[in-house]
């Protein structure tokens, strides 16, 4: 791997996505607590549900922006959400209050990631694609397993408050990034009101379907992992929540930029049967789990397969999109993310529903789906 070979333009846009993921995973772990607090210990389900909701349907909007008005304007609302959303949470007082708050943080990652993805495409030659997804998500991955763990400890330390004004500062420094970032977009348009009235075939980019829907099938896993891993930590005694979080997401990181490379070679459906079979596998022997070696055992394998999913989808998409409408291919994908996910952390909380022994059915569902995903992939034959 020859790093060198990359633009300084990549390597800002990795940096923003450290902060970037890390400003709102890091609330994750301490949000259940947060919620039942408010008297909302019922709809624990909802924290990520809701807040893909509005990531899903914003998906669109910032794909058609992404490809009109530029990559850069895109990144930075997202990270604007960021920052002010997270200042509001310690003021809230009601459970309604924090449901719309979290449907509105849910904009953030409906535009930042689709104009990353699109801004690396832009600049990546062809046979470095798949390596410079992982590369990308890697980082985005180191803040996603840093950040709540770091969570946890500020918490504990100090208090809630002070992880949310943490997690505000991540965003404001990943905006301030952007600053030095060059718009890739040629001819780029001035903001209209036409660019946010969607017609149909701005909803979606028929020729990436099939990675959308393996993305779909696989996301679910980790609604249900953000949506539980806090609970079934707990009961099996681990005081940080957040420190399983961190331990499968920099299990993904060592596995991502291997993947992204391996399938540059090998191709992404290969890639991705593997993966598809590690979740299956790695959900089950979570859901199962009766103490921590068997929980961490199953979260470091479930790390390994979601790092080599994530960055081979993305390529995929990137190999078969045409670049006049990769804005809208990656919004496309990034729907089917969100809806996996906020699918699973709305059906996995109302099967936990607060009783330990729904665990196993609770991710058994995720091991369901991760092998319908390989079913799809054995019986078709797509040409990448």
């Amino acid at each position: 791997m020859n790093l060198k070979s990359y633009p300084s333009q990549f390597w800002l846009l990795c940096l923003s996505s450290f902060l970037f993921f890390g400003s709102f995973n890091m609330i994750i772990s301490e949000l259940p607590e947060f919620l039942s607090k408010l008297g909302g210990a019922n709809y624990k389900g909802l924290i990520i549900s809701l807040f893909t909701v509005t990531a899903l349907l914003s998906r669109p909007f910032s794909g058609k922006l992404a490809d009109s008005i530029g990559r850069v304007p895109v990144m930075v609302f997202g990270s604007v959400v960021c920052l002010v959303c997270s200042l509001i949470y310690p003021v809230l007082t009601t459970i309604n209050g924090f449901f719309l708050l979290r449907l509105a943080h849910g904009f953030s990652v409906g535009f930042t990631p689709t104009g990353f993805t699109a801004y690396v495409a832009d600049i990546v030659p062809l046979n470095k694609r798949g390596e410079a997804m992982g590369l990308l998500s890697t980082f985005g991955t180191l803040g996603m397993s840093a950040s709540p763990a770091i969570g946890g400890w500020i918490a504990y330390k100090f208090s809630l408050d002070a992880v949310f004004y943490y997690s505000s500062a991540f965003g404001l420094l990943a905006m301030l990034v952007y600053v030095n970032v060059k718009e890739t977009l040629p001819n780029k348009e001035s903001f209209r009101y036409h660019h946010i009235k969607l017609k149909l075939k701005d909803i979606y980019e028929p020729t990436v379907i099939l990675p959308c829907v393996i993305m779909s099938c696989t996301a679910y896993a980790f609604g249900v992992m953000l949506t539980l891993i806090p609970d079934l930590s707990e009961s099996l005694g681990m005081m940080n929540k957040g420190i399983l979080f961190m331990g499968f997401t920099l299990a993904s990181v060592v596995v991502r930029v291997v993947a992204g490379k391996m399938s540059d070679r090998f191709g992404r459906r290969l890639i991705v049967i593997i993966s598809s079979s590690l979740i299956a596998i790695s959900m089950i022997i979570v859901g199962f789990a009766s103490n921590t070696i068997a929980l961490w055992t199953g979260g470091l394998l479930y790390g390994v397969a979601y790092g080599m999913t994530s960055p081979t989808l993305f390529a995929w998409v990137t190999d078969i999109s045409n670049e006049n409408n990769r804005g809208r291919a990656f919004g496309s994908l990034y729907i089917a993310l969100e809806f996996g996910i906020g699918l699973g952390a709305f059906i996995s909380g109302l099967t936990f529903a607060n009783n330990p022994d729904n665990f196993p059915l609770a991710f058994s569902t995720s091991s369901v789906l991760a092998l319908v995903a390989l079913f799809i992939l054995v019986i078709t034959r797509p040409s990448k």
